[in-house]
């Protein structure tokens, strides 16, 4: 590895740590010429996931793009970085299982919102509003009162 101060192409490994669940190594280097340390990271190389949208169009898989959805339901809920964490963590495991690493939209949004029914049902009503994007107030109206009433039906 290049030194990204001097050039040189001979370092020493100083430090070595597993990063993000195991899927990254982060390992600290010191060049052996001009002994300056810098970082470099290892990731393991896997064909991107792929999300299949409502249209049929294919999409790559954004870790960031479902968190920030998760944490926009989330907002002023009592509900820690570590459960949302979590739900995107499962949706990864999720679609490295799946055989074609492939999921769609609706199997992704049904196991958000079945988690975050468990997590908080506030959160649960907002991400649904937006994931299921209601045609009126009245289907939204009525998957409050499913949730209100388990007994009313899925809700899910």
């Amino acid at each position: 590895m290049r030194c990204p101060y001097c050039s040189h192409l001979e370092d020493k490994v100083v430090d070595s740590r597993e990063v993000a669940s195991g899927s990254s190594i982060r390992r600290r280097r010191e060049c052996l010429a001009c002994h300056k340390r810098f970082t470099s990271y290892e990731h393991i190389e896997t064909i991107p996931y792929q999300v299949i949208k409502k249209d049929g169009r294919r999409e790559k898989f954004d870790r960031g793009k479902l968190a920030n959805g998760i944490l926009k339901a989330c907002e002023k809920r009592p509900v820690s970085m570590a459960s949302v964490e979590a739900i995107v963590n499962e949706v990864e495991a999720l679609l490295h299982s799946a055989a074609d690493g492939e999921l769609s939209t609706n199997d992704i949004g049904n196991h958000v919102m079945e988690r975050l029914k468990e997590l908080d049902k506030v959160a649960f009503v907002r991400f649904a509003s937006v994931y299921r994007q209601f045609g009126d107030i009245s289907e939204f109206l009525e998957e409050v009162k499913r949730l209100a009433d388990p007994h009313r039906g899925g809700g899910g």
